[in-house]
């Protein structure tokens, strides 16, 4: 058995004779459950007039249910105006319909506090809703949270028309030296010419964090350290930076949620799973500004150090509208994700639909990932991505940007290395994306053994592989307009290509670069269809192509 087949089976992955991989047994995610006892927030004298700030009260019926047992804490029809929220054990708050608890724009009330931003221990704003070594808690419902996040966030210029953003600066706010971007205050501009200024560190003093308050935007909901977590039915929206971020937490479930953000919100990714093990997610929507579905583990150093991976995650039935990338992980993934499996989701404008990113100096192992049918449609980039150069940039880039490809060298592998290998991609329907498939390693650290099978890919180009080994790509078709080539490899090996269809008259099928690929299978494919076979550049020459 070879460490592919000793992958698939670690993750309950079957194989038949056929070599399919098909699905096996998933993780048993534990369950919520509350005692019936409602307790409403009126009676600690909260008021729905949208005037009056209600955190006392709130947080006053939590703790009170807290400590008779727990129960369910109701926040009834109305507007509910509050600063921050703190969940406790065996306690669900509960939104009735039309229920909107609307946290406040003012910054005052929420202190700063340690916690945690992209992986890195930092210095942040409270977060609106938040619960830490907890047990048994939820929210839950039909009503509304929003996280008041326009008082907060960054806007880029080229996001918006000209009327939005004339209308957007005359508020007041900075706008930057450049005048591309626009800030609620120069507190928040400063600090952005600082390397990591909300980080925790000796020197900094409690004056410096304070001097910086408005830069240190609080996630909507940041779950910490918790076990058994119920996020059903409600709408989470309007987030001054991530929305749903549970963190270092077992046994989560999110169901019949729906999560939104402008499209133009830096950060604002829907959900974020960092180092989390046991999580279902299922028949939910999200409609964000950054990343949609997006799993993590901690960066760099700080991940690694941690040591603990995002695992045997259940992803199900979910639809994400604009987002940077429907499925995502990374690129903070130091600490590692593996055992997942994603199904029967539908990506419907999101700048990449499957996106797998990391860079060097991430380390971390991405592994054992099961993913299969998934629909999609206008896809701005890529339709399945994996990339290793990821340079926290958007996906796609904006009008007038200019980027250069990054520069390929080979350096050491170290524990700074990442790694991305044994992934199973099935049943993917595209129309509409920049390209079909992009995978690029890096030279010391090639993407490895990938199966790809049964697609339809309707994209601009086809597919491009950089820096990969052991690749396989069954029963795959391509509909690509730019047919010069059809195929790109540069510097990979082990490629099986079996039974690849594409486009009558394609100018150019297969580019095979690099004096470092070899072993490129192609099988039960009509080669005939197109104008030049083969072409070979760079080192690469036709003895290391087989074609049966």
């Amino acid at each position: 058995m070879n460490n592919w087949f000793k992958a698939a089976a670690v993750i309950g992955l079957m194989t038949c004779s056929s070599g399919v991989f098909a699905q096996g047994k998933l993780p048993v995610i534990q369950q919520t459950s509350f005692k019936k006892d409602s307790t409403y927030i009126t009676k600690f004298g909260a008021v729905a007039d949208g005037q009056t700030l209600n955190t006392k009260a709130i947080n006053d019926a939590i703790d009170a249910c807290n400590k008779k047992g727990g129960g369910v804490v109701v926040i009834p029809a109305g507007l509910w105006l509050t600063g921050p929220v703190v969940l406790k054990s065996n306690v669900n708050l509960h939104l009735k319909k039309g229920a909107l608890l609307q946290f406040t724009k003012d910054k005052d009330q929420y202190p700063l506090v340690e916690g945690n931003w992209e992986g890195l221990p930092q210095m942040r704003n409270q977060s609106p809703i938040s619960a830490t070594n907890a047990t048994n808690i939820g929210i839950t419902g039909h009503g509304v949270i929003d996280g008041g996040g326009e008082a907060w966030r960054q806007v880029r210029k080229e996001k918006l028309t000209e009327s939005q953003w004339k209308k957007w600066i005359a508020q007041g706010g900075v706008v930057s030296d450049d005048g591309r971007s626009w800030y609620p205050s120069e507190q928040w501009l400063k600090p952005t010419k600082m390397k990591n200024p909300g980080e925790i560190t000796k020197d900094k003093t409690p004056e410096f964090y304070k001097s910086i308050k408005d830069f240190l935007r609080p996630n909507l909901v940041v779950i910490t350290k918790c076990k058994k977590i119920l996020l059903e039915g409600v709408t989470f929206q309007n987030s001054a930076a991530w929305c749903l971020h549970p963190l270092m937490s077992e046994d989560l479930t999110v169901r019949n949620v729906t999560v939104l953000n402008p499209w133009f919100a830096q950060n604002g990714d829907g959900i974020d799973v960092e180092s989390c093990k046991n999580v279902l997610i299922e028949n939910s929507v999200f409609d964000v500004g950054d990343d949609g579905l997006c799993m993590k583990s901690g960066r760099d150093h700080w991940g690694r150090e941690r040591g603990m991976p995002t695992e045997n995650v259940i992803i199900r039935d979910c639809k994400v509208y604009h987002a940077h990338g429907g499925f995502v992980i990374g690129s903070e993934m130091s600490g590692g994700a593996r055992n997942m499996w994603i199904s029967n989701c539908t990506f419907i404008g999101t700048d990449i639909g499957l996106r797998f990113k990391t860079t060097r100096g991430r380390g971390g192992v991405v592994e054992n990932i099961y993913i299969s049918d998934i629909q999609m449609i206008n896809i701005p980039g890529e339709a399945i991505l994996f990339d290793m150069y990821y340079m926290s940039v958007d996906p796609v880039a904006l009008a007038g940007e200019k980027r250069e490809l990054p520069k390929v060298e080979t350096l050491p592998v170290t524990e700074a290395t990442p790694q991305f290998q044994n992934f199973v991609i099935k049943n993917v329907v595209c129309n509409g994306a920049a390209k079909g498939i992009f995978i690029r390693g890096v030279p010391e650290m090639h993407v490895k053994n990938v199966h790809l099978e049964n697609m339809v890919l309707d994209a601009a180009k086809g597919i491009d592989i950089q820096e990969a080994s052991g690749i396989t790509l069954k029963n795959i078709k391509i509909l690509s307009a730019d047919t010069k080539p059809v195929v790109d490899i540069i510097n990979s090996d082990n490629l099986t290509f079996d039974k690849l269809t594409y486009n009558k008259d394609a100018e150019l099928l297969f580019r095979v670069a690099g004096d470092r690929t070899k072993k490129i299978n192609i099988l039960n494919t009509d080669a005939s269809k197109a104008k030049e076979k083969i072409q070979y550049e760079f080192g690469a020459s036709e003895q290391n192509v087989t074609i049966k």
